[in-house]
């Protein structure tokens, strides 16, 4: 490959399918391209699952080249059926716009030149039939229900409106909207989205007669099979507001073996001779490869701070037996709470039915002292009390 950013690309392990990659190489290689990846706004925060995504622009920045964050406050009002096995909840204007203003703060953390649109701009004024006339004509139905986002539900037998139906031919075009204002050339994103973005090329070629490109990253999953920041705890937000930076630093410090060589290429910014060298350890030496990981990535996400006050609160937890200021806390009524009540609130157990299983399994603890019964209360104290579930969950219960 003749382009830094192709290459950098392929060496970190981002590259799944391109619509042609050897022309979108010559073209990178000319001078900077500009590309987007667009986030639905359907959550107060982006997540783990987004990560790749965000780095990609990150890439993309680092190698010279523009990127473009397209916020979906108008498909969001949509919902996208890409490995949904239902359709999502309509959020409403006010909703969609909270979180936009949420997750816009996520990207100035790994961004440093972002150009940011909201689909919502042009997607809202549309007029339904000129929009059926000029676009519309252009969608073969046999086609699209070849795509994996609508075959799949289909062929499950599970329901899908003609609401969700018409997302493909609104992200196609979104692609064609920033052809024409911001002179994008590319659009990535997820294996899932694959359909999609073929659509935008397509449309762009036939109504503009210009050559856009596509390029779609793996699906990104643990190495035991697990969809990528989906944990029992629920899902790895970016957003401190949402998950403490504690949790998140242990999220990496906990990843498979296997993995830790992987992660280190996606998602961050150690070079690769280093990954190299991490990946290489054995035994429990690769334990070192894990704080790297968990360094390196906090540190993009919530910045160098946060990521050294998570490995010294690690440090004080598991190597001296103490409590960090940096665990995970709540403040429970001056009177008590129930064990039970705790670890939900604390985010350790989904339910109270799981919580009383975590309790009689044996893998609930009271300052490091393991509790069997269901019932059992914490009893206020002046200082912090350590709860933990399992070996490496760890959190505070204050009393207010």
């Amino acid at each position: 490959m003749r382009s830094e950013l192709i290459n950098v690309l392929q060496s970190r392990g981002y590259v799944h399918q391109a619509t042609d990659l050897d022309a979108l190489d010559t073209r990178a290689a000319g001078g900077p391209i500009t590309a987007y990846i667009g986030f639905d706004l359907t959550a107060p925060s982006l997540h783990v699952g987004n990560l790749v995504s965000i780095m990609l622009l990150r890439r993309l920045e680092q190698t010279g080249h523009r990127a473009v964050v397209l916020m979906g406050g108008g498909t969001s009002q949509v919902g996208d059926p890409s490995g949904k096995e239902e359709g999502r909840q309509l959020l409403t204007p006010e909703t969609i716009a909270a979180n936009k203003a949420s997750i816009g703060r996520t990207f100035a953390r790994f961004l440093e030149r972002p150009i940011t649109v909201d689909n919502a701009d042009w997607l809202n004024g549309l007029a339904y039939i000129p929009f059926l006339r000029e676009i519309g004509k252009h969608f073969s139905v046999n086609r699209m229900l070849t795509f994996d986002s609508v075959r799949l539900r289909l062929d499950r037998e599970q329901p899908l409106s003609f609401l969700e139906f018409n997302y493909m031919i609104l992200q196609a075009y979104d692609f064609l909207e920033l052809s024409r204002r911001h002179e994008v050339s590319l659009q990535m994103g997820g294996s899932d989205q694959w359909g999609n973005i073929v659509g935008g090329t397509d449309l762009i070629r036939r109504l503009d007669g210009k050559q856009a490109f596509g390029l779609t990253t793996p699906l990104i999953t643990t190495a035991d099979g697990a969809k990528m920041g989906k944990t029992a705890a629920g899902a790895m937000w970016l957003s401190a507001d949402m998950l403490v930076p504690y949790d998140y630093w242990q999220f990496w410090r906990n990843a498979h073996d296997a993995d830790v060589g992987r992660f280190l290429k996606l998602f961050t910014d150690v070079p690769l001779d280093e990954i190299a060298r991490l990946e290489a350890l054995e035994g429990a030496e690769i334990n070192a490869a894990k704080a790297a990981l968990a360094d390196a990535a906090t540190a993009l996400a919530h910045g160098p701070d946060a990521a050294t006050a998570a490995a010294e609160t690690a440090r004080a937890t598991f190597a001296e037996g103490g409590a960090g200021e940096d665990l995970p806390r709540i403040v429970a009524p001056a009177t008590g709470i129930a064990l039970v009540d705790a670890l939900v609130e604390l985010g350790f157990a989904a339910s109270k039915g799981e919580a009383r299983r975590l309790i009689a399994g044996g893998g609930a603890r009271v300052e490091g002292e393991p509790v069997s019964d269901p019932a059992y209360a914490i009893a206020p104290g002046a200082a912090p009390v350590r709860l933990s579930a399992g070996r490496k969950r760890h959190g505070l219960v204050e009393f207010g």
